[in-house]
């Protein structure tokens, strides 16, 4: 893994990611690009004709000065945690910020994004359309989403739920590879449910295919799909739960309060989203 791209507003929740982007960077070898994007008003010319460039570059200039400081205070978090020599590279780039993130992905071959995420309403603000919910939808990188009560801790488990349906195949790979450079191992999680039609030969045939493989896989007969969920995120000891953008309705649904009341730190749990 090389780039990673770390979109920042310079915010606490954005700092508090920051710290897990520059633990991830040093655990896969890999630098950073920051990222900060800026919109410009819009102004109509036509009433101020004289002074129309000078005002928009005064106002990309404050900009540029505001980055100066902000860049300087990331390093001294990187300085504070001995994580100062990992290479990290910067763009201020006006307009839309997703427009510009995957302009920065295309740009600079980015394979990876890290961003912070916070709402109101938890994660269910994340998945239904904050900056982060949009990213996940409309980039074709997995991205890493830190809430702003998830201090960072070593990744030693990640969390992956399945259907052993084919497109989950190819996400668990994704999923390994990032895990084998965290060291860390992954365990899948299956609900069997009354309706449930997955034959035995294709759970044996996912066995045989990971073999050998850092991921254990679990079989749990419940109808209750997304309480049998939560317990599992609680009692496997999960430390970031992976999930395919496509079920994004799905763990909008999981992460309402009347599950997540029984974690007292649901709303502490990584989200990395990768696609089928």
């Amino acid at each position: 893994m090389k780039k990673i791209l770390f979109p920042t507003d310079f915010s606490e929740v954005a700092n508090n990611a920051f710290v897990h982007a520059l633990e991830f960077a040093k655990k896969v070898k890999g630098e950073l690009v920051l990222l900060h994007t800026f919109e410009l008003p819009v102004f109509d010319s036509q009433f101020f004709p004289e002074n129309y460039n000078v005002l928009f570059d005064s106002l990309q200039l404050s900009q540029f000065d505001m980055f100066k400081d902000e860049i300087a205070k990331l390093r001294k978090i990187a300085e504070e945690l001995k994580l100062d020599k990992i290479k990290m590279s910067h763009r201020l780039m006006d307009g839309n910020l997703i427009f510009n993130i995957k302009r920065a992905i295309k740009e600079d071959e980015i394979k990876f994004v890290i961003m912070g995420t916070a709402g109101a309403s938890g994660w269910e603000a994340f998945f239904l359309g904050t900056n982060a919910g949009s990213v996940i939808s409309t980039i074709n990188v997995p991205v890493l989403c830190i809430p702003f009560e998830a201090k960072f801790k070593k990744i030693e488990v990640i969390g992956f739920t399945t259907r052993y349906r084919e497109k989950d195949q190819k996400a668990l790979k994704d999923v390994l590879k990032i895990a084998k450079k965290m060291e860390a191992k992954v365990k899948c999680l299956y609900v069997k449910t009354d309706h449930s039609d997955v034959a035995k030969e294709t759970i044996k045939h996912w066995e045989t295919e990971f073999e050998g493989e850092p991921v254990q896989f679990s079989i749990v007969q419940s109808d209750d799909v997304k309480g049998t969920i939560m317990d599992f995120i609680l009692f496997k000891d999960i430390d970031v739960l992976a999930m395919l953008t496509y079920k994004r309705n799905f763990f909008v649904e999981l992460f309402k309060p009347s599950l997540t009341q029984k974690i007292a730190n649901h709303s502490s749990i990584p989200i990395l989203a990768v696609h089928e």
